[in-house]
């Protein structure tokens, strides 16, 4: 079994991803295998590439190669709208379903005393800067519904209360539902329907 060490290090890895689990991995593995040059190695080339150059953006969060992301370097993007999400993956749906033209910001989390995970540990104070200073009219909660997505959606709002115009994403989304799982339709519909906090 020593000839297969690094194919089965390679296995455990892939099935450390979500969605996949160890049977998932081991298909993804014989597929890249089989085809390694249409795909095992372009991949690999790809991987390295980002490793390398992925990062934060410095404004809003969202991960990019450069210091500032595109969505916040498009000045027809700056239109006196924040959407505020939870993580990267939030933003992404958000803008799959194209019903949102402003600019984002990534709190990297939602506030939690059961993990000790306050203000400071997420990007709320950066928020609140640039409240002040970028010239924003309207802040879109689009928080998941949950328990923990709701507070932090209160949170936000009695800081930024008086500052900004602050809405909510509306219907479409259910209690208990996470952005990065709902389809486009529901993204766009719940969008539209926003209402203030």
């Amino acid at each position: 079994m020593r000839s297969t060490r690094q194919i089965d290090a390679l296995i455990e890895l892939m099935a450390k991803l979500p969605g996949l689990g160890p049977r998932s991995a081991r298909r993804a593995v014989l597929q890249m295998i089989r085809k390694r040059a249409l795909v095992m190695q372009p991949l690999a080339d790809l991987l390295q590439q980002v490793a390398a150059t992925a990062r934060e953006c410095l404004n809003c969060g969202n991960i990019g190669t450069a210091d500032i992301c595109d969505i916040c370097a498009s000045e027809g993007r700056a239109n006196g709208q924040i959407c505020v999400v939870e993580d990267v993956a939030d933003l992404w749906a958000m803008e799959r379903g194209g019903a949102f033209k402003g600019r984002y910001h990534v709190l990297g989390g939602t506030l939690s005393v059961l993990d000790q995970v306050g203000p400071e540990q997420l990007r709320i104070p950066r928020l609140v800067d640039r409240v002040a200073t970028e010239g924003v009219s309207e802040v879109v909660l689009a928080l998941n519904a949950t328990v923990d997505g709701q507070t932090t959606a209160h949170y936000i709002a009695d800081q930024l209360e008086g500052r900004v115009a602050i809405s909510s994403l509306a219907q479409g989304v259910p209690i208990g539902g996470e952005l990065d799982y709902l389809d486009d339709g529901t993204i766009t519909a719940a969008f539209i329907a926003r209402k203030p906090v």
